[in-house]
């Protein structure tokens, strides 16, 4: 029948919709990108809709079938680790073979990481782009950052905690002083927001080893003290 785009929390359990915890129990099949993840939300919510694996290195090899089960009159609920599925996760693979068959592609709002911190950066939200992750290699990030020295956009992308000083020092190298908003476990126990130039958030993580996801967020027209 149709497949559900549905949203988890990125931290707090709490941030889940009515709506989303409905679908969930009333599914067919959940698919997730790491069954242990979601199996502690669904076990937090008593829900025992049957559970399969859904990810990046299995999705060319299931998509097919999983296509023919909607086809066949099943509900089908989509999730991600955290947030909202096709951000950074295999989700599009699935949704696109469902739309070149003609499905019903149903969307359950929620939660996003890069959402929850723009709304609170302090930056212009008028107008961003999202970048997803950076590329690994120094040059190809410097690149990246080159093209953004006239972009008006809020720009926000996600870093890991064992990458972020590279990142920062690449950031203080190509952009100066501009402002850098760190969101870091959002959500969660440990909730921090950092704001400060590249150069002193990179003595901040000297002292202060980096741990937990991070988004990361800059606007070239922001510089350290406007």
């Amino acid at each position: 029948m149709s497949l559900y785009i549905v949203s988890t929390p990125i931290g707090n359990l709490s941030d889940i919709t009515f709506r989303a915890i409905e679908v969930l129990k009333s599914a067919d099949l959940i698919l997730a990108e790491d069954t242990r993840k979601t199996n502690r939300l669904l076990a937090h919510y008593g829900i025992t809709t049957m559970l399969k694996s859904y990810h990046d290195f299995n999705k060319e090899r299931v998509t097919p079938g999983l296509i023919e089960k909607i086809a066949c009159g099943e509900e089908l609920a989509l999730v991600t680790d955290a947030g909202t599925p096709g951000v950074a996760d295999p989700a599009f693979f699935l949704v696109r073979a469902a739309l070149s068959e003609q499905l019903e592609v149903v969307p359950i709002p929620g939660p996003s990481a890069f959402l929850t911190a723009l709304v609170a950066s302090g930056l212009p939200t008028d107008r961003f782009v999202f970048e997803n992750f950076l590329p690994n290699k120094s040059v190809r990030r410097k690149k990246l950052f080159e093209t953004l020295t006239e972009d008006p956009r809020t720009v926000i992308f996600y870093e890991s905690p064992h990458r972020i000083v590279k990142t920062l020092q690449d950031i203080k190298e190509v952009l100066g002083d501009v402002l850098v908003v760190i969101g870091r476990e959002l959500t969660k126990m440990h909730e921090e927001f950092l704001r400060d130039s590249a150069e002193n958030l990179l003595l901040h993580f000297e002292s202060n080893p980096a741990r937990g996801e991070m988004v990361v967020l800059l606007n070239v027209r922001i510089r350290k003290g406007n």
